[in-house]
């Protein structure tokens, strides 16, 4: 359920790392002025993170402290949060989601070239290849604000950016 005091909103950009979330997100801050939330990096700086994941070669993210920390903002609204899951945000947060998918050859391609191996490598291509982030998202916001953008090349980066360019339009205007 939209916020009505904000009068820019809120946007989720999600999927599994390595589908272009940075890039889009990057992009889309810079074409709109939203505010670019790189929820990874803000966990750094707010110091959210709890034990180091040997297996998955990571921090482990305390949600509960990092959803403290940005309450405030996305109460605010005019930000895109980026982050590869999503399950764990407030429905009130968010007044559309994007789940960008890609292909398992890219996807795969994409993740080496981050030095991602092993069980790290293999799960999170398992993840897309059960589109997990997007039941993820399907489950855990209303169906009608979820949407999947296929993310595999720089003409999909650019009609995505196109489309949510186009909804942020319409939606700034129906709320004026």
């Amino acid at each position: 359920m939209e916020n009505p005091s904000r009068v820019v909103p809120n946007i989720l950009v999600t999927g599994t790392p390595g589908v272009g979330k940075s890039t889009l997100c990057s992009k889309l801050s810079e074409l709109t002025g939203l505010k670019w939330l790189e929820i990874s990096k803000i966990a750094i700086e707010n110091n959210c993170l709890e034990e180091y994941d040997e297996v998955y070669q990571c921090p482990v993210l305390d949600e509960d402290k990092l959803m403290d920390g940005l309450e405030d903002t996305m109460r605010e609204g005019g930000n895109i949060l980026d982050y590869h899951s999503c399950e764990f945000f407030p429905k009130r947060w968010f007044d559309i989601v994007f789940v960008l998918r890609t292909d398992n050859t890219t996807l795969y391609d994409r993740l080496t070239a981050k030095g991602y191996s092993g069980k790290k490598l293999e799960d999170n291509v398992d993840c897309e290849i059960f589109q997990v982030i997007l039941d993820e998202a399907k489950n855990s916001y209303d169906p009608e604000i979820v949407h999947e953008l296929t993310s595999s090349n720089l003409n999909h980066l650019e009609d995505n950016i196109q489309r949510i360019c186009f909804w942020l339009n319409n939606w700034v205007t129906s709320h004026q």
